[in-house]
């Protein structure tokens, strides 16, 4: 297929863009085969996706928020229609082109489904810089489209690549949606080089998807911000403010009471939140009241409390209110009279400096973001790569090939730039795993709950897949504390492993084992009117009694089930299906209301939210039912 041909196969839109690019003022980019690579996006096909618990690691909070999945990025992507439009930022580090690390099929270029992984491109290849381009541009359209309108895109490269990776993305991006171009220093020891200048840094470029409604750390604090800062308590650390201890992201470890020194009161987090600090430093801020904290249940079904040792008294008020006498009050208070709810301080000189990474995306009450400063990065701020490999081995250990890491502190800094508390993290090429790492230490750091969700490959056909023997090992590792030089601490965290299989369409769905449909539906389910639902859980009968019908629950703990046993089975929703349903959901402790899958709907109640298979699976995943729908024949 040639450009001609292919420019008859773009949609309506698309031709009016590329209409727009050639007349409008500006330089235009143009290479060989540019129109055929637009069109890899629109026409690959999502997959399936098969989770491998052996391989999955963590809490059951992590293993329902956070991905890592091992196929092709590009069909994960496509894959990934029910996160499309709603990623906070992409963070990744593509192939540099430097020759053999990255493959080039010229036959996606008539079918992006072809199953061949095509032939690593040498740094001999002539067009190695033409096939380059056409392997990446189709993946930076499916990027942007999985932005946020006010979502980041923060992708590494070198000096190879990095003034055709510009020129792509300020066409895709616009040029006036260039956020940053960070030249960071990746060693701090040059060497000789043929050409008598020493390449010492690498770069990340920085494009908002919008940059009116990107919330960025390049604005400067002003006198105003300032002046909502004080220091009431005299404290040597200087000026600061109330800040808030709830986080707006609920996890059930950080959902309990602390009873307060100065009344007796219970406080529970604000909403539907959960305390944002570990309990352990919780306790030991409050036990600077001058009344001894514990543990204790309150059979209220939430975790243990936080509860004065010996109970509340007036001698524990009077104890508390001395301390409120004297300077420098604890860093969780009650308010000036002590009466109010716990809240924290949040310092003025920390935010400036920006050592408190969680000030970066506080609630919108905690003032303006601190300054950027310097696109460049030295290596004290940023890490050097040999710091990133070093990092590697300490955690897995000798002999994982990998000599070029990205440090975990350079990804940390830009996760804490642009990505909001609670914020979704992807990460298309994810190598070794440093993105997932550092979102797991920044949440650990900062009492957030950012999510991530990663995609790699690595070399299959050579038993080396870096997803399972390296990134997934690498993850399990930091999460459980079980570095390699047995020096690392557990992070709280999980992650589910994913393996990209089958093409997914009408005929494929309804040939499914019942495994594969339940890994599918959990994949692409949405229960709203928006593409983007809460992460379903996978549910686990405790009693080792199976489940006929229910496979997940969602957020507001509404039981999915799923009327499928395989191709030929009774796939039908009928009276007695539902009244099974309904037994299980109350042995599950689940809301009355009822998500059920299944091929046919016999029955009408008002407590069923009823998805038909496969015309829902499809919608779910992006495509047009009208073109996917498959007739049964006979």
């Amino acid at each position: 297929m040639d450009d001609a041909t292919a420019l008859e196969e773009l949609p309506v839109e698309q031709l009016i863009e590329m209409i727009r690019e050639k007349t409008g003022a500006g330089v235009n980019l143009s290479f060989p085969g540019k129109v055929l690579a637009r069109q890899l996006g629109r026409r690959v096909r999502p997959r399936n996706q098969r989770t491998v618990k052996s391989l999955s690691a963590g809490d059951e909070h992590g293993r329902s928020r956070n991905l890592l999945i091992e196929g092709d990025n590009l069909q994960a992507l496509a894959s990934l229609y029910r996160e499309r439009g709603q990623i906070d930022m992409i963070l990744t580090d593509p192939p540099y082109n430097t020759g053999g690390d990255f493959r080039y099929n010229d036959k996606w270029d008539k079918d992006p489904n072809d199953p061949d992984m095509g032939e690593f491109v040498g740094s001999d290849d002539p067009a190695k810089h033409t096939k380059w381009m056409k392997f990446m541009y189709p993946r930076l359209q499916m990027m942007r489209a999985m932005l946020k309108p006010s979502g980041v895109l923060a992708i590494c490269i070198d000096s190879r690549e990095l003034f055709h990776l510009g020129q792509m993305l300020d066409e895709l991006f616009g040029e006036e949606n260039r956020l940053a171009i960070i030249n960071w220093q990746k060693t701090a020891a040059p060497r000789s080089d043929k050409g008598g200048v020493t390449a010492t840094t690498e770069y990340v470029l920085v494009y908002a998807r919008n940059i009116v409604r990107a919330k960025t750390a390049s604005l400067e604090r002003t006198d105003a911000d300032n002046r909502r800062y004080g220091n009431p308590d005299s404290d040597p650390g200087g000026l600061w403010r109330e800040g808030n201890l709830t986080a707006r992201t609920w996890s059930k470890s950080g959902d309990y009471a602390i009873q307060s020194p100065f009344t007796g009161e219970y406080h529970y987090p604000a909403g539907e939140g959960a305390w944002r600090h570990p309990k352990r430093n919780i306790k030991e801020w409050l036990n600077q009241w001058g009344s001894p904290y514990v543990e204790r249940a309150l059979d209220d079904g939430k975790v243990k409390a936080l509860v004065l040792k010996d109970g509340f008294s007036s001698d524990t008020a009077t104890r508390a209110e001395e301390r409120l006498a004297q300077p420098r009050w604890p860093f969780i208070w009650f308010g000036r009279d002590g009466q109010g709810r716990p809240r924290t301080k949040t310092y003025l000189e920390q935010i400036k400096k920006g050592k408190v990474p969680v000030t970066y995306w506080a609630d919108d009450d905690l003032g303006l973001p601190v300054e950027l400063g310097s696109t460049s990065w030295d290596f004290e701020e940023s890490g050097r790569s040999s710091d990133g490999a070093s990092e590697l081995t300490s955690i897995v250990g000798k002999g994982h090939g990998f000599t070029t890491v990205k440090p975990l502190k350079l990804m940390m800094k830009l996760l804490q730039l642009w990505v909001p508390t609670d914020g979704t993290v992807l990460d298309p090429f994810a190598g070794s795993g440093t993105t997932g790492h550092a979102v797991l230490a920044l949440n650990s750091l900062s009492g957030g709950d950012r999510r991530f969700i990663l995609v790699e490959q690595g070399r299959p056909e050579r038993g080396d897949s870096y997803a399972r023997a390296l990134t997934a090992d690498r993850l399990k590792r930091v999460i459980e504390g079980t570095w390699a030089n047995g020096e690392g601490s557990s992070l709280d965290g999980g992650f589910t492993f994913k393996v990209l299989e089958k093409k997914v369409d009408a005929q494929t769905l309804l040939l499914m084992e019942r495994d594969e449909m339940i890994d599918t539906v959990i994949a692409s389910h949405s229960s709203t009117g928006s593409r983007r639902a809460a992460v379903l859980i996978p549910v686990v009968d405790e009693d080792n009694e199976p489940y006929s019908y229910l496979v997940a629950k969602n957020a507001a703990n509404e039981g999915i089930f799923l009327v499928w046993s395989g191709a030929g089975s009774n796939t039908d929703l009928t009276e007695d299906v539902y009244e099974a349903i309904t037994e299980e959901a109350e042995r599950a402790e689940l809301a009355d209301v009822y998500h059920v899958y299944s091929r046919r709907n016999l029955l009408v109640t008002d407590d069923v939210i009823w998805y038909q298979i496969p015309d829902r699976i499809l919608s779910d995943f992006g495509l047009d039912v009208r073109t996917e729908s498959f007739t049964e024949e006979g």
